[in-house]
């Protein structure tokens, strides 16, 4: 294929029809000047499409639409193929079907989107059988439960399937993998990239598509479909330029804030959707505690419930701009609360753009904490006062901003502890109750901490082989009866967990069912 095919190919191919090329990063504008005037209205048009097509898609292979009438679905599914184009309703079904299924195979995935616009545009033509849609929908739902289907499937698929019809159809919509919180996709070298696009442009689009939406699938739609698009249109401009190196240096600057946008959206709402918005709300007090130690309840509170409510409406939103609307005015109250409590919140706040804003505030390690000292529980008379609102709340502030372990282990001994508060409000004797279990309560709480401290001990403080070097010297001081192989496995077993699960952001779902296995084989003392 020659330069110039190349060129049109991509922009046919990847870039939608409704937006420039300059209009697809108008998503990481607004992170990097706030949110200027008229930006919103360039991609409108294609965030009002890609929603309804986005609920049609999930239809489609989930059949979840309710008996309204089959006619009337397949009505819309078939105008929106007409206004979207076969191309873009490919490109979209792609994107879509590797972020819901993530442990599918690529030839999965792309059967199933071979599929789902086959019947698409077959059904939709104007000579098609009247039960065209309907019985090319429920047979794609029956394939997905056959033992050798060729279909990417969740792992509750098999449940579903001894349901049936339109109840089948309800529970296979609702199945969610967990969030990937370790991604494996790694950019290839400049010339790599170009070697495998000019051998088979199709076919490099697609597998990046699909190993980079399956990657982070927790970014919201519009944001990856976004950077997606970018990045593609970047190497067909770069890979037919005359200096391919020089190029992909100037057109990833271009696209830098967009990229930085869909990987941290992916980050913290994979947080939010492990957690779920109590949690998740939860977590970011005790983060912005731990952040700001010196600050009041008053004045984290509010940014941890701000934040939470962005993530709530955001990580599922299909409009262009919600995150690149809600974050910059999210760090505006973030700087305008703890600027003044701590002189690293202080130095993020001089950043450039909202953006580096956000990102120097969310990477920010926890302050070193003042003068250790006990917290009391609350007695029951605070905890179920039903005017002491932030009781709960309170307990947790204070734990955190005088405890210098990882949020993911005060946020795992934190919800047996409180839901053990609230029961007791709901007992007979409220105080009977409390008296009777905070004790145990504290006592719990106090081990699983210190437990946590030794886990954690020196991490943050050294760089990785300095932490390394400390800690085969603490084991070994530990353990001398231990040889030499023995101790270079403990030391790289632990040194893994301590890389995953001892810094401010670690994964909820993976270091929750690590901390456990590292407390109980924690040497003795």
């Amino acid at each position: 294929m020659k330069p110039d095919s190349f060129k049109k190919y991509v922009i046919k191919r990847f870039i939608a029809r409704n937006c420039s090329k300059r209009e697809l990063v108008t998503l990481g504008y607004h992170l990097v000047h706030g949110n200027p005037q008229g930006t919103g209205a360039a991609v409108g048009l294609t965030a009002r499409k890609m929603k309804r097509v986005l609920l049609l898609l999930l239809a489609v292979v989930c059949g979840h639409a309710l008996e309204r009438g089959r006619d009337y679905e397949k009505d819309k599914v078939c105008k929106e193929l007409a206004t979207l184009g076969n191309d873009d309703f490919r490109t979209l079904s792609l994107v879509l079907y590797s972020r819901k299924f993530p442990s599918g195979t690529f030839d999965q995935v792309m059967k199933l989107v071979k599929e789902v616009v086959s019947l698409t545009k077959d059904c939709c033509a104007e000579d098609a059988d009247p039960g065209c849609y309907d019985n090319r929908t429920s047979a794609l739902s029956a394939t997905s439960c056959e033992s050798d289907s060729p279909f990417p499937v969740h792992p509750g698929t098999a449940k579903c399937c001894t349901k049936e019809g339109l109840e089948r159809k309800l529970c296979m919509a609702a199945l969610k993998h967990q969030p990937q919180e370790f991604p494996t996709y790694v950019e290839p070298a400049n010339d790599e990239i170009c070697e495998a696009f000019r051998k088979d442009p199709m076919e490099f689009a697609d597998k990046f598509l699909y190993e980079y939406s399956s990657n982070y699938g927790q970014a919201p739609l519009p944001i990856l479909v976004g950077y997606t698009k970018s990045y593609l249109s970047m190497v067909g401009t770069c890979c037919t330029s005359a200096s391919p190196t020089v190029c992909f240096l100037k057109e990833r600057l271009q696209i830098k804030h967009l990229s930085l946008l869909t990987t941290l959206s992916n980050r913290v709402c994979s947080q939010y959707a492990a957690y779920g918005k109590e949690k998740s709300r939860r977590s970011h007090l005790i983060k912005l505690a731990q952040k700001a130690p010196t600050a009041a309840l008053k004045d984290v509170l509010p940014l941890a419930e701000d934040i939470t409510n962005i993530l709530s409406k955001c990580c599922e939103s299909t409009s262009e701009d919600c995150m690149a609307k809600e974050l910059p005015e999210h760090t505006v109250k973030l700087c305008d609360s703890l600027s003044t409590k701590n002189s690293k919140f202080e130095e993020c706040c001089q950043e450039k753009t909202p953006m580096d804003i956000f990102v120097c505030t969310y990477f920010m390690p926890a302050a070193q904490p003042p003068e250790p000292a006990s917290v009391e529980l609350p007695t029951s008379k605070d905890v179920c006062d039903s005017k002491n609102i932030n009781a709960m709340d309170q307990y947790t502030f204070e734990l955190s901003r005088k405890t210098h372990i990882p949020e993911v282990f005060l946020s795992k001994v934190l919800e047996p502890t409180l839901k053990s508060l609230s029961e007791c409000c709901h007992s007979a004797d409220s105080t009977a109750c409390l008296n009777a279990k905070g004790p145990v309560l504290k006592k719990e709480v106090s081990s699983f901490i210190d437990k946590g401290q030794q886990l954690c001990a020196g991490y943050s403080e050294n760089t990785f082989t300095e932490y390394k070097k400390k800690l085969s010297q603490q084991l070994r001081a530990k353990l001398p009866e231990a040889t030499s192989a023995e101790l270079a496995e403990l030391v790289e077993k632990h040194s893994d967990f301590a890389s995953k699960c001892c810094s401010i952001n670690s994964p909820p779902n993976y270091c929750d069912s690590q901390i456990d296995a590292e407390i109980k084989n924690l040497p003795e003392p």
